[in-house]
């Protein structure tokens, strides 16, 4: 593996993360959203990564030819199923005639975790493509010499 794969696949991680956080923040600003385009209130999303895995064929092709391989993406972004939460308001505009209001099924706490944690892993990567760099330098250095 070169330097530039390993770059790639820690690129790859960052880029997923970040589109983690957006999804998370998305989620927190829209908790107070009673109705969407749809007509229903807003839905909890979810990121689902994939590994973007090189495979034998890949490796046996020609040399003119760019594999991409290793490393992460995301696969798809999908809504929550988890059901949403009533909460007695009659005064609010898309109450049921009970006084009810179907709210979005997103806990800020949960979302601030997630938050919290692609954050993390965006740092990790961030360490990880500063070793990279450092270790390309080093290789420089070497030849110098």
């Amino acid at each position: 593996m070169s330097l530039l794969d390993s770059m790639n696949i820690v690129g790859s991680a960052m880029t997923a993360e970040r589109f983690r956080m957006d999804i998370a923040l998305q989620n927190i600003a829209n908790v107070n959203t009673t109705r969407t385009a749809d007509g229903e209130p807003y839905r909890r999303r979810q990121v689902v990564f994939q590994e973007r895995a090189i495979t034998f064929e890949d490796s046996l092709r020609t040399a003119s030819a760019q594999v991409e391989g290793g490393g992460v993406r995301v696969s798809e972004v999908v809504e929550s199923d988890r059901d949403f939460v009533p909460v007695y308001d009659p005064s609010h505009p898309d109450a049921d005639e009970d006084g009810y209001v179907l709210m979005p099924n997103v806990d800020t706490t949960e979302e601030r975790i997630d938050l919290m944690a692609a954050s993390n892993a965006y740092e990790a990567n961030l360490t990880a493509l500063s070793l990279v760099k450092s270790l390309a330098l080093r290789a420089l250095e070497i030849g110098q010499n």
